[in-house]
């Protein structure tokens, strides 16, 4: 595996419900990612996986992660939010993943979930996987700057996923919402989702 492909399924498995099968494997992956060069930007969650209660980690996740929108880890919700526009997104994200042999029928999660994305480009197609990342970019980057703007402890895992592709990442959410705009399909109306969400008020 190379050194994207351990980011990249450093970050799957740390975006995912935190299980005790993840903390058994907190050395093992401080470890892999120690020769990455972007180890640090992991810190912050390992740290907390290894020092707070499982059922708290859990706790916190389905709140912030399963419950609540801010923080949606389905890209195409970034861009199309709950629009018609959206299931087309979706097949965009399904052909990948089919031509390079994998089939998501029946699995139960949508081709747009972030994890599942990083563990195709870690595991099965590493240059497909990086396309879709690539081409997704600044729905991910919306996703990085909301979860780093409620200090979430995931911010680095996605900074660390953000740092793997080229070019510079947007610093703001306006910024982020201008790359969305520009790469946007012009029939496209899942814009408009973005002017709804709320914003995080408060520490």
């Amino acid at each position: 595996m190379t050194q994207r492909g351990i980011v990249y399924q450093a970050a799957n498995l740390l975006l995912c419900y935190p299980t005790t099968e993840l903390l058994d494997r907190l050395d093992l992956l401080r470890e892999a990612l120690a020769g990455t060069g972007l180890a640090h930007h992991f810190q912050p969650w390992l740290d907390q996986l290894a020092t707070r209660p499982l059922n708290e980690l859990q706790s916190n996740y389905i709140q912030e992660f399963d419950l609540s929108r801010r923080h949606s880890l389905h890209l195409s919700y970034w861009s199309c939010g709950d629009t018609r526009q959206r299931g087309m997104e979706l097949l965009g994200y399904k052909d990948t993943f089919k031509t390079s042999g994998v089939d998501l029928t029946g699995n139960g999660e949508l081709p747009d979930y972030l994890p599942a994305i990083l563990e195709f480009a870690a595991c099965i197609d590493e240059k497909a996987g990086f396309e879709l990342l690539l081409r997704h970019r600044a729905e991910l980057e919306m996703l990085r700057i909301s979860v780093t703007d409620d200090h979430l402890p995931q911010a680095g895992v996605l900074t660390a996923v953000c740092a793997t592709l080229p070019g510079t990442s947007p610093v703001t959410r306006d910024d982020a919402k201008a790359m969305l705009k520009a790469t946007e399909k012009p029939e496209s109306v899942g814009l408009t989702f973005l002017t709804m969400l709320p914003t995080r008020t408060g520490g």
